[in-house]
């Protein structure tokens, strides 16, 4: 698996941001909310369509509009963490392990099962 690393990420959105003053505007209510909006547009794209529908609409140019609204939740998300002081890798790695102990592999491999119901 190839080394995930999004600072050069951050460091582009920090200067985009600073050039334009938005800082002001970046506040955690703003941001989270923004990434609820983002990811409600990204579900549109999907919104009605079977998996089959989706396959084929992924080969023509919507597949570059889907990777857009992927692009501005990872931004707003990797804004919003860097706001909060908060290492987004560590909290990923943190959480999968709290998630391994919900979710033993012998008790849910296969199964979509909440981890109270497994």
């Amino acid at each position: 698996m190839s080394h995930f690393n999004l600072e050069s990420a951050l460091e582009a959105l920090l200067v985009f941001r600073s050039e334009r003053d938005w800082m002001q505007f970046h506040t955690p209510k703003n941001l989270s909310m923004s990434i609820a909006i983002e990811s409600a547009e990204l579900m549109e794209h999907f919104q009605w369509k079977s998996n089959e529908e989706v396959k084929q609409y992924l080969t023509t140019d919507n597949l570059h509009n889907v990777k857009d609204e992927i692009a501005d939740i990872a931004s707003y998300l990797l804004l919003l963490s860097h706001d909060l002081g908060i290492d987004l890798n560590q909290s990923i790695m943190e959480k999968v392990k709290k998630n391994a102990a919900k979710y033993p592999i012998e008790k849910s491999k296969g199964k979509h099962d909440k981890y109270n119901e497994l």
